[in-house]
Formats: structure tokens, C-alpha cells, sequence
């Protein structure tokens, strides 16, 4: 029999429904993983292991209340929880607890989930490092900044995390872990309670092991039942697939660039219609915009914790606000209508598409830990709201995960998951895990 950690949240709730599996059962296994691999991977700031058990035995004892009673989730330590510290990846916030959960984590408690710990977030979910290691190989990062929870589902720890994204802080760990990741359109979930960077970008997203378990856990969080997945979600439909490299295509580098193109080839081979395409040169600028007001943003987010504690601040953070600082109203308000044009370009170009296949990230994880890798391929679609998710298709010749990446305009969320479960099943490469 397979260890329920290796399994995802669909395979475990059929489990469940079916009484082979209780809650008890998987978080103690769970846990044994954890213990056998967080002092390589580090992906946890607070495991609650005697919370988890009780709230699993708990949930051994009531009905089952739908597929994610007893399922272990890992939440990101930026989104509030009344039973944990929660520090949003600052020495500022050590033992900081909050007297209320985020909402999105709240729903999850009503659904029957039990939050198995708090995963590392980079600074404040910027760009400065935490703890964590990239599974597949210890040298290399994990990506940013929803580092933990990519690495937590990647090492099999847990089969669903939270995560957040505002450049590509779900979709880059992600790909370099090789587990999905999902990216909803702007403000499908619930922000309140999770500590803000830029309100105008923010997103809840997920990471897990498969298309179908983040469709679930979407549907769910959002109040959208029509978003969920079953086997035959992506059947009889031929799918209408823009190859988009993107201006940023001299980014890749070789490895992703032949992986791009043989995904492409194998996607058309399978039957969905693709074809190339090129955006207008005009969206190029909306990497500088999404900057402009992310930056002007932040500064004004982080106004407490720049005021009152700049010593306990990163250098690279400090440089950052510096340079936020010094963005005018001018230019915020320039680039928030540029970013509004954009919008409505990019719906025209999804008239005739279902999805654009775009690349996810530059290449494999970088080797080192001090940065987190580059949210080149990410940033513009953050930027237009859309809804964006990575697949894990290949790997490195140093045995790394390779991702692609689907977008979808604004809304579509429904079509854009389904197109993706489609996808999965061509690419038929989920990575094995550890």
C-alpha cells in the first residue's frame, strides 16, 4: 500500500468516504514525513502536530462533511491563525499571535480541513529568502515566496498549501518544485486576515499534486461548486491553445526553451488547436507598470514596519522601500490605467483563445539560497488578473522539475482548469516524488 503522504486530496477523500483511511491515520503519517525531512527541507516555521491529531480525531468521530474533512492543509505565515504564531516571514513578528484566522483559513476549519502548520514565507512574501530548500535538491532554491508551501507539497509533507502571489510568488515555487500551482483571478478568495503587500495584485493561490485537487480546493474557497473537477471535466472539447512566448522568450534558457516547443508539438498532436502567437509589443510595458505599483503599494503597506523597525529589515527589503519610495502618485496612477488597457487588450486576444501556453519561469531552480529566482514570465499576467497555473512537464538533466505554464483572461477561471486538467493528462508528468 501506497503511505497516504505520498497520495493527493482526491485519492485521500475517496479513501476516506470509502473507510479505508482515517484522518488519525493520514495526519500521523504525514507527520512521520515531516519529521524524517524538515531538518533537510525546512519548509515549516510551526508545525501544530498535538493540534492536528486532536482535530483529527475529532473529525474520526463526526461525519464526514464533505472532501476535505480530515485532510492536512499547510497555510503560508502570512495569513492570520487564532491557534498559531504567525510572524509573515519577519524577525519583527516572532510570537506574534493573532486573535483571529484569516478568512480563506477559517473556511477551511468549517470545511473539515485541519491546518497541519505554518509554512515559511520569504519576508514578508517579498524577495528576501527564508529557510527553505528545494526538495529535489538541497543547493537549490525553492523559489519565492510562498517557499515552504511548494516545498511541503513537493516532499510530500502535505498534499495541499496555501499560498499567495503578487509577481509570481505561486506560480515560480511551484514550477521549480514540480507541483501545480494555481493563481485564481484577482479577488476570487477571500483576502481578509492575510497580510497585505499590494491591494491592487495580491492573490490567494494553491499548490498541490494534481489539476483536479487544486480545482477542488478553488471551488470551495471561492463558492464556485461549477469549478470543480471530475474525470471527465476536459472531455469532447478541442481546446484552443495560443503558443505564447512571450517578449521575455531570450529569458529561457535552453532546456525550457526545447521543453516549451515539445510541449506545444505534443498538445497539437493530442488534438487541441494551437497555434502561435505574438502579444502586442504595447504589453511589454506592463512589466514596468505592474513594478510601479506593486512598489507604491508596498510602501504604504509597510508603513509600521519601516517606521518603527528598519533595523530588523532585510537589506534587499530596504532597498526595495527605497526605491518605492520614490514612486510618484503620478506614476502610479499612469501605470494603474496602462494596466486597465491591458486588461482589456488581453480580452480581445482571449476571444480566440481557451488558454495561452506561456512559459512559467526562466529555466530550472537556481543553485543557491540566497535569492529566489525571477518572476519575469509571471509579473504581466499577475498584472491582468487572470487566472494562471503551472504543470510540472519534464526535468533538467540535473534531475530538476520543468514547468509550463496556461493563462487565462479574467473570469475564466472554470474553462482555464479544465483546459489544464486536459493538459495534465497529455503531459502525463506529474513528477514522482520522493
Amino acid at each position: 500500500m501506497v503511505s497516504p503522504y505520498r497520495l493527493t486530496v482526491t485519492e485521500l477523500s475517496h479513501m476516506m468516504d470509502d473507510g479505508l483511511l482515517t484522518s488519525s491515520q493520514l495526519i500521523e503519517s504525514c507527520l512521520q514525513r515531516v519529521s524524517a525531512r524538515e531538518d533537510a527541507v525546512q519548509a515549516w516555521q510551526h508545525v501544530d502536530a498535538d493540534g492536528a491529531l486532536e482535530a483529527a480525531r475529532k473529525c474520526d468521530n463526526e461525519p464526514r462533511i464533505g472532501p476535505l474533512h480530515g485532510i492536512p492543509v499547510g497555510v503560508k505565515d502570512i495569513f492570520d491563525t487564532f491557534d498559531m504564531p504567525t510572524t509573515y516571514g519577519s524577525p519583527i513578528y516572532d510570537g506574534n499571535q493573532p486573535k483571529g484566522d484569516a478568512a480563506c483559513v477559517a473556511l477551511l476549519r468549517e470545511l473539515g480541513a485541519i491546518i497541519l502548520g505554518k509554512t515559511v514565507s520569504t519576508e514578508f512574501a517579498t524577495r528576501y529568502p527564508g529557510k527553505t530548500r528545494n526538495p529535489w535538491n538541497l543547493d537549490h532554491t525553492p523559489g519565492g515566496s510562498s517557499s515552504g508551501s511548494a516545498a511541503a507539497v513537493a516532499d510530500c509533507m502535505v498534499p495541499l498549501a496555501l499560498g499567495t502571489q503578487t509577481a509570481g510568488s505561486v506560480i515560480r515555487p511551484s514550477a521549480y518544485c514540480g507541483v501545480v500551482g494555481y493563481k485564481p483571478s484577482f479577488g476570487y478568495v477571500n483576502r481578509t486576515g492575510v497580510k497585505p503587500l499590494s491591494d491592487s495584485l495580491d492573490t490567494v493561490g494553491f499548490h498541490a499534486r494534481s489539476v483536479v485537487d487544486v480545482g477542488l480546493i478553488f471551488s470551495l474557497l471561492s463558492g464556485r461548486p461549477e469549478s470543480a473537477l471530475t474525470a471527465s471535466s476536459a472531455n469532447n472539447r478541442v481546446w484552443r491553445i495560443g503558443v505564447c512566448r512571450t517578449p521575455m522568450w531570450d529569458s529561457i534558457d535552453d532546456e525550457a526553451q526545447t521543453l516549451f516547443e515539445m510541449t506545444a508539438s505534443r498538445l497539437a498532436n493530442a488534438g487541441a488547436q494551437v497555434e502561435q502567437i505574438e502579444l502586442d509589443p504595447a504589453f511589454m510595458a506592463g512589466m514596468a507598470s505592474q513594478d510601479i505599483i506593486s512598489e507604491f503599494e508596498t510602501w504604504r503597506s509597510l508603513a509600521y514596519e519601516r517606521t518603527r523597525h528598519a533595523d530588523k529589515l532585510s537589506g534587499t527589503l530596504i532597498d526595495r522601500l527605497r526605491r518605492a519610495g520614490a514612486r510618484s502618485v503620478a506614476d502610479y496612477n499612469k501605470a494603474r490605467a496602462h494596466a486597465e488597457e491591458c486588461r482589456r487588450g488581453i480580452a480581445i486576444v482571449f476571444e480566440s483563445w481557451d488558454a495561452l501556453l506561456v512559459p512559467a519561469v526562466s529555466g530550472a531552480a537556481p543553485i543557491g539560497l540566497g535569492d529566489t529566482g525571477d518572476p519575469v514570465f509571471c509579473k504581466l499576467w499577475t498584472l491582468l488578473h487572470g487566472p494562471a497555473i503551472t504543470i510540472p512537464a519534464g526535468k533538467s538533466d540535473r534531475g530538476l522539475p520543468l514547468a509550463v505554464q496556461l493563462v487565462g483572461n479574467i473570469h475564466t477561471d472554470n474553462s482555464l482548469l479544465r483546459c489544464a486538467q486536459w493538459v495534465e493528462s497529455i503531459l502525463a508528468a506529474r513528477l514522482k516524488t520522493h
